[in-house]
């Protein structure tokens, strides 16, 4: 009686996959990982590509969320200084207007109208790591500059009306500046430069037409509140970022957490999955062992 040689074929093809098995539990039992290929757990192995992408896409936007909200709150810092500024200057054009100042007093009015002017334009030109904040997308450029060649002076903007934005994960986009010319030239009233630099020549010679000096400090006046206005619009962006990155670093947490259950071997029960495919080898090993012995002869295992 001969052994079915099948048999053997089959006993030998078990022993190779359970190598297999072994020297992938040993793989995940060392590094602690349970997919090591594609083959292995082609679902899991997508899965974790997907949950990887959109960690590094979270990660991404907390990055430049960092970034951005630095910038806005310089922006915002500026913008109040200038309120402040503009604030003293309708407060100094008002006691101008009053008729009660001699011509010396009204001059010494105008220089410091012409101080706050240039205080106002320098922090129009606030600049950010390298680029100016206010001047659209031409950042490398200072945007605002006045000449007093005439008067009033004129001051002139250098920039474009360019708007970025910040496009959170979900597809939301966040306003990231305001062009300079729409916060400080505005149109008509809303002139912050227009109405500080019709003032300055309102009281330069000392002699103050009452209505016009009156109707210009109405203008600055309407300016500032414009200012205002405009830095809600930062402030708001500033509050959407904030809410948007602790939303997204949470995100980011949970599929953190996902990947790492996904990914990670259950190292007792790997263990024990390893010592049952070293039993299992072993005892192919023997019976194999044993048929090969006998030259497929089972009459060689019959009691004499």
């Amino acid at each position: 009686m001969q052994v079915d040689p099948l048999y053997i074929t089959n006993l030998v093809s078990s022993l190779d996959q359970t190598q297999a098995n072994q020297q992938q539990l040993s793989s995940e039992l060392s590094s602690g990982v349970s997919i090591t290929s594609l083959s292995q757990n082609p679902v899991g192995a997508g899965e974790n590509v997907l949950l990887l992408n959109q960690i590094q896409q979270d990660d991404s936007f907390t990055q430049s969320a960092g970034s951005v909200t630095s910038q806005l709150q310089v922006s915002d810092s500026a913008l109040g200084s200038v309120v402040s500024e503009l604030t003293q200057a309708v407060s100094l054009a008002t006691s101008a207007d009053n008729g009660t100042m001699n011509s010396s007093d009204v001059q010494s009015i105008g220089n410091q109208l012409a101080g706050i002017r240039n205080e106002v334009q320098a922090l129009a030109n606030t600049n950010y790591q390298g680029q100016y904040v206010y001047a659209g997308g031409q950042t490398g450029t200072a945007p605002f500059s006045t000449s007093t060649a005439t008067s009033p002076a004129v001051t002139s903007y250098n920039g474009d009306q360019d708007v970025n934005y910040l496009e959170m994960p979900n597809g939301q986009k966040i306003q990231l500046n305001i062009p300079g010319d729409q916060i400080f030239l505005g149109s008509g009233t809303n002139s912050v430069f227009g109405a500080l630099n019709a003032l300055v020549a309102d009281y330069s010679s000392g002699a103050v037409n009452t209505a016009q000096a009156v109707s210009d400090t109405e203008a600055l006046g309407t300016a500032l509140n414009f200012v205002s206005q405009q830095r809600v619009i930062v402030d708001n962006s500033i509050t959407q970022i904030t809410a948007a990155s602790g939303a997204v670093t949470n995100e980011e947490t949970q599929l953190t957490t996902a990947q790492t259950n996904l990914m990670q071997a259950d190292i007792p029960t790997v263990a024990t999955q390893l010592s049952l495919a070293e039993t299992q080898e072993t005892a192919l090993e023997d019976v194999i062992a044993q048929l090969q012995s006998t030259s497929n002869d089972l009459f060689s295992k019959l009691p004499s």
